[in-house]
């Protein structure tokens, strides 16, 4: 697998870019999810610099993944682990995870790869499913606040 700096966009995207390519096809509501989220322009990426991303991963994956019994590529553990790690920065951690999480939910099923992809992505970063859930955070610290003005009353 090439080497992308760290935090770079070409990192996050290709993180993107595995989430849409684990049940083994991109599906259109997944590339819809992507317009409706406006994830390329986020990630710091145009469509053609996107495009690159996934032809690039694609060629990698080509001579790092292994193939399965019914042709399809998978990565193992470790080559993920070595793409996760080239994502630091805990916020942008937790703004990858939820980018894949969108792209997993988009067409409402959850393939054995996308699973591992994201489980692994969670046990790799160390980030709870609440902490990257919609409005989590916000509620989180309501509740916390409310808490600790009744501990001190």
């Amino acid at each position: 697998m090439r080497h992308y700096p760290s935090d770079s966009p070409e990192a996050m995207g290709r993180l993107v870019a595995l989430t849409l390519m684990a049940d083994g096809a991109i599906d259109a509501s997944e590339l819809r999810q992507l317009d409706h989220t406006d994830t390329i322009r986020r990630l710091g990426l145009d469509e053609a610099g996107f495009d690159k991303v996934i032809h690039d991963l694609c060629n990698d994956m080509l001579t790092s993944a292994h193939r399965t019994p019914v042709g399809q590529l998978e990565l193992d553990v470790d080559n993920i682990d070595l793409l996760l790690a080239e994502v630091q920065h805990p916020l942008l951690r937790k703004q990858v995870l939820r980018m894949m999480l969108d792209v997993v939910n988009a067409d409402s099923r959850l393939s054995g790869g996308e699973a591992v992809l994201v489980a692994e992505a969670m046990k790799y970063w160390e980030i709870d499913l609440y902490e990257v859930a919609d409005n989590a955070v916000p509620s989180l610290r309501v509740r916390t606040k409310a808490r600790f003005a009744q501990a001190h009353a």
